[in-house]
C-alpha cells in the first residue's frame, strides 16, 4: 500500500524521454524472469566501483576511460528498467525501491566526480572537484526535499535529465581519450559555476513554489469575515 505516495511517478521531461519510454517498454518483457527490479537496482553498487577504479586506472592509461563509459551505459540500462520492471512484474516495491535507486543514484554521481578528479593533479583542480561533489549532492537534495514537501518528484529542468548527462559522461571520456585532460584546466571551472548557476535556479525556483503554496494555504484556512 502506497498511501498516495507519488514517488514512483516522475515530473518533467527530458528530451530523450519520449525515446527511452518506447525502448524501455520494448525491453522489459524480454528481460529474463529470474531478475527482479531489486537485482537490477542494487547492481548500481557494481556501477559505482566500476567507475572509481576505471576512474584510477585512467591515470595510467586513458583506455580504461572507455570502460568507465561501459559503467556510465550500464548504470543507464539498469537505472532505466528497474522500477517498470517492479511495476510490470508487480513486485510492489514502490517506497524501497524509490528510497534505495535514488540513494544508489546519488552514490553513482558522487563515484563519477570521484573518478575525474583522479585525473587532474592540481591542487586547485582537486578543491573544485570537492566543490563540485558537494553541489552534485546537494541539487540531488534539492529535488529530494522538493517531493517531501509536494510529493511530486521532478528530476528533468529544462529539458535535460539523468540520461542526457550521462551521455555527457560518455561524451566527455571518449573527448579526454583523445585529447588529453588540459580541458579540466578550463572546462571543470565551467562545469562547476554552471552546476553552480543551475543549482541556485532551482533552488530559488522550488523556494517560490513552496513559499506560494503555504501562502495560499493560509490564505485559502484563514477565516472568513
Amino acid at each position: 500500500m502506497t498511501d498516495g505516495f507519488a514517488g514512483d511517478k516522475k515530473k518533467g521531461q527530458s528530451l530523450l524521454g519520449p525515446l527511452e519510454r518506447k525502448f524501455i517498454d520494448w525491453g522489459i518483457p524480454k528481460i529474463p524472469k529470474p531478475i527482479l527490479s531489486h537485482h537490477l537496482t542494487m547492481i548500481t553498487l557494481f556501477w559505482s566501483v566500476g567507475t572509481v577504479l576505471f576512474g584510477w586506472l585512467a591515470v595510467e592509461n586513458r583506455v580504461w576511460l572507455h570502460a568507465m563509459s561501459v559503467m556510465v551505459v550500464g548504470q543507464w540500462l539498469t537505472d532505466s528498467f528497474d522500477g517498470s520492471l517492479g511495476k510490470y512484474r508487480k513486485q510492489g516495491l514502490v517506497k524501497w525501491g524509490f528510497f534505495m535507486d535514488h540513494l544508489l543514484d546519488l552514490l553513482f554521481a558522487g563515484s563519477i566526480v570521484i573518478a575525474y578528479s583522479f585525473l587532474v593533479e592540481a591542487r586547485w583542480l582537486q578543491f573544485l572537484f570537492l566543490i563540485l561533489l558537494l553541489i552534485t549532492c546537494a541539487t540531488m537534495a534539492v529535488s529530494f526535499l522538493a517531493f517531501a514537501a509536494t510529493n511530486q518528484f521532478q528530476i528533468a529542468y529544462y529539458g535535460i535529465g539523468p540520461t542526457e548527462i550521462r551521455i555527457g559522461y560518455v561524451a566527455l571520456n571518449t573527448f579526454v581519450y583523445f585529447i588529453g585532460t588540459t580541458i579540466f584546466n578550463w572546462g571543470v571551472p565551467a562545469v562547476v559555476a554552471l552546476n553552480l548557476v543551475a543549482f541556485l535556479v532551482m533552488v530559488v525556483q522550488t523556494s517560490t513554489m513552496l513559499w506560494r503554496i503555504d501562502y495560499e494555504a493560509n490564505v485559502d484556512s484563514a477565516p472568513r469575515p
